[in-house]
């Protein structure tokens, strides 16, 4: 499961993942941030805010979470993970290969800090 969260004000999207990943949690995240997109342009920033990533729950949302990614990673200005978890502390590095959003890491108490950096100029 995927909880998002738009703040249309700052054109930031939050996600924070709380089980396994399905298919169906990113076409809920693309019905709300397309339009938002087509009218702007683009995000200003995705913060994925999480404990631990959670997998997904099968094949399917592993496709649902690429093709997310595809469709979308051209417009995301700048991508922060706020975790305490080695893979998620990982995985900026790993995403500078698929995005061209700046990307950085902030320690999960530092939710705010990284939703302030993603709102910055």
């Amino acid at each position: 499961m995927l909880s998002h969260h738009l703040d249309r004000d700052r054109g930031v999207l939050t996600l924070a993942p709380s089980g396994s990943l399905r298919s169906a949690d990113f076409a809920a995240v693309a019905a709300e941030v397309d339009p938002w997109i087509a009218e702007h342009g683009a995000l200003e920033g995705v913060l994925i805010h999480a404990r631990a990533f959670p997998g997904w729950e099968n094949f399917a949302g592993f496709l649902g979470h690429v093709g997310f990614v595809r469709d979308h990673a051209a417009k995301v200005r700048r991508l922060a993970f706020a975790s305490d978890s080695p893979l998620l502390a990982f995985a900026p590095q790993v995403a500078r290969f698929f995005v061209r959003a700046e990307v950085r890491h902030f320690a999960w108490a530092e939710c705010d800090a990284a939703a302030a950096w993603l709102a910055a100029p």
